[in-house]
């Protein structure tokens, strides 16, 4: 069994709710996501990159309360600015409202 929350605490780790939100995604038809790992070399890089009916997705997953860094908040405005679908994501009911935006 995998421990999602640290002793005391009840909300979600980050990792499970990345591991949540990834595989909603893998289920949407026209989506396909990869998690990034962090390294020196793609410090600040979002959490979830993948493609969604023919936009770029670019998310950074936080648990509850949780905010970017600034260098997280700069990278995702450049991918924005872009064009791709980019957010701070705390849940996958956040992803849906996100690309349910996008529907328009």
């Amino acid at each position: 069994m995998v421990k999602t929350t640290p002793k005391g605490n009840n909300q979600p780790s980050e990792k499970a709710i990345v591991n949540a939100i990834k595989s909603y995604l893998d289920k949407l038809p026209g989506c396909y996501v990869i998690k990034t790992y962090g390294s020196v070399y793609s410090a600040g890089q979002p959490d979830l990159l993948g493609c969604y009916r023919g936009r770029t997705l670019a998310l950074e997953v936080k648990r509850p309360g949780g905010k970017p860094t600034k260098l997280q908040a700069a990278i995702l405005k450049k991918w924005g600015a872009a064009g791709a679908i980019t957010g701070v994501v705390t849940s996958v009911e956040e992803v849906e409202e996100l690309l349910g935006q996008d529907d328009n």
